[in-house]
């Protein structure tokens, strides 16, 4: 018997530790699929909602926001860098990389859900980002993700130019703060178990499995002899 469970990822593609994060979670969850199964909805979050286009080099982002040195940069790129490394993503950022705007990536992460490559365009989004180093929030960049992801150029194509779901982006982002996230990655377990940051694998497999006990102890969410549907 297994337990179904429903997991909201808060997260923005400009966020290196949901990268491990996201990394860790699906490791996790493969390991305890003896038990438990899931779902996973990316939800939207922007760390830098008011970047320009064109966006703002790494080191001088970080020494306006959290006081670091350049030393002190460096030596932080090069931890991140080496935790995913473990989880198989290869960061490459460097000094000259740069911060860049995330709304549009959000907007077609969000289509993305609709037609169910979500998850797929999630990690397109992130490689681009963090080991090719380039703008996510370029429309052919992310063109580009799409097909990637396995997804209809045409139609995404049409997403970015149209504007659409700019609405439903910031509908779920102000959701999200009222619901108290302001530091991602956020990861919510059936609207009811939080866990954040960009934890290691084995702490997520540990909180998975206490969390899919107790619901099969109590008899919900789904429970089933595979995977369970909503």
């Amino acid at each position: 018997m297994t337990v179904h469970l429903k997991i909201d990822f808060v997260s923005d593609i400009a966020c290196p530790w949901c990268v491990i994060g996201l990394r860790a979670l699906e490791e996790a969850l493969a390991r305890s699929a003896d038990v438990l199964d899931a779902d996973i909805a990316f939800q939207p979050f922007e760390l830098n909602p008011t970047m320009p286009a064109g966006g703002q080099n790494i080191g001088e982002h970080i020494a306006q926001k959290y006081g670091s040195t350049p030393e002190q940069s460096a030596a932080n790129r090069a931890m991140i860098a080496g935790r995913a490394a473990e989880l198989g993503f290869t960061m490459a950022m460097t000094e000259e990389s740069r911060i860049y705007n995330t709304f549009d990536a959000h907007r077609l992460l969000h289509w993305a859900g609709i037609e169910g490559g979500q998850a797929r365009l999630k990690h397109a989004l992130f490689a681009a980002n963090f080991t090719d180093n380039v703008d996510p929030g370029n429309h052919e960049v992310l063109l580009d993700a799409a097909v990637k992801a396995g997804l209809d150029p045409v139609a995404a194509d049409d997403v970015l130019r149209s504007g659409r779901y700019a609405d439903e982006v910031r509908r779920d982002e102000d959701l999200w703060r009222r619901r108290g996230i302001n530091a991602v990655p956020a990861i919510v377990i059936e609207d009811r178990h939080l866990i954040s940051g960009g934890q290691s694998v084995a702490v997520f497999e540990e909180a998975l499995r206490q969390i899919a006990s107790s619901f099969a102890a109590a008899g919900s969410p789904s429970l089933g002899s595979g995977p369970a549907r909503p």
